[in-house]
């Protein structure tokens, strides 16, 4: 495709992508709003739609829907069950964003002879001299960076990623551009739950979407001893303390699942620390191939610190050695490898 100007921009009613159409159009691109219809909730409902439209006709731009429900369901809707099924803890957001913002958005996108998409992430792209590439960089937001969600984008739809928040620090400030360009979603509260699970009960939602169902077991200690009873496997999560119902002298988490014998496995503080982990379904963005060891800083979770690690490659999986053991380290979540700013890539947490 010949680079253009014109950029498709996911817009879900919200301030950030409804901000993000306003400044492109002021940065002279040629803007297509686009709403990914995924899921009959909180983010995808008629109102979110009516939203993304307004804003497009009073800023002067193109607005489309796209029916995506069913791939939704499937790289989605089933991954999240499936995950819990089999005590893995996802991270749905990521799964979306590899599937339908830069999986069939940006096929969407060469359709409408659109070089660039775009969404109202807080991550930045640019080119690199010092690597030779179009590289993924965490934006200037602190805290509220999304760069660890956005890890499986791949290398080469990298240069055609336009993030028109990165240089913004805080969400005020994005609140401020919607009001001087008089949008009416400027005071519009964030989302913080997940879309299909918009009262945040996902062990409900669960239960009522696929055939898992409360089903008791032991609850042991790491010696096996029987400590007392769970509700289900599906119903708990690494580093889990409340709502276990069995007392002892001293705390007691979720340390581990023991899926054959249907038991729930507890341990102290200290069991919860780990130096090593394995990652899987990994994407490398920064480069393309580890050689031997490199020294990176490593998020196992959206909002974890990051800490620094060796990482290498083994097979068509990494392997993470901490410097300092690492608490509650949970399979299913993301674990996402750092330069300073630079994404290097990131994987499953095995």
């Amino acid at each position: 495709m010949e680079k253009n100007n014109r950029v498709l921009l996911g817009m879900s009613g919200g301030v950030d992508s409804s901000t993000a159409a306003a400044i492109l159009k002021q940065r002279g691109y040629e803007v297509v709003g686009m709403t990914l219809e995924l899921f009959a909730g909180s983010c995808c409902n008629l109102s979110t739609n009516l939203d993304a439209k307004k804003v497009c006709q009073q800023i002067g731009i193109e607005h489309m829907t796209y029916n995506l429900k069913d791939e939704f369901k499937e790289h989605v809707i089933d991954d999240f069950i499936n995950e819990y099924a089999h005590q893995r803890t996802p991270n749905p957001c990521i799964e979306c964003n590899k599937y339908m913002k830069f999986g069939a958005m940006y096929e969407k996108a060469k359709e409408l002879d659109c070089y660039y998409i775009a969404t109202g992430h807080y991550a930045k792209t640019e080119y690199s001299e010092e690597y030779g590439r179009w590289v993924l960089k965490k934006s200037k937001a602190g805290r509220k960076d999304q760069s660890y969600v956005l890890w499986n984008i791949p290398k080469d739809l990298v240069e055609h990623v336009l993030f028109p928040l990165a240089d913004f620090e805080s969400k005020e400030q994005i609140r401020e551009i919607a009001r001087e360009n008089n949008l009416k979603v400027a005071n519009k509260p964030d989302s913080e739950d997940i879309c299909f699970v918009p009262d945040g009960d996902y062990k409900k939602f669960l239960e009522n979407n696929s055939d898992l169902k409360p089903k008791k077991g032991k609850i042991v200690n790491t010696k096996g001893e029987v400590l007392g009873e769970h509700t289900g496997l599906y119903r708990y999560t690494i580093g889990q303390r409340k709502g276990l119902g069995i007392s002892n002298p001293v705390p007691l988490f979720v340390v581990g699942f023991d899926n054959e014998k249907n038991e729930l496995i507890v341990g102290e503080e200290k069991d919860l620390y780990t130096k090593e982990i394995l990652v899987n379904e990994c994407n490398l963005i920064l480069v393309d191939k580890i050689e031997d060891e490199m020294e990176v800083t490593v998020k196992t979770r959206y909002s974890a610190k990051e800490a620094p690690a060796k990482i290498r490659e083994e097979g068509d999986k990494i392997r993470v050695i901490f410097d300092e053991p690492q608490r509650a380290v949970t399979p299913g979540q993301s674990a996402v490898f750092y330069i300073d700013d630079y994404v290097v890539g990131g994987g499953k947490i095995c």
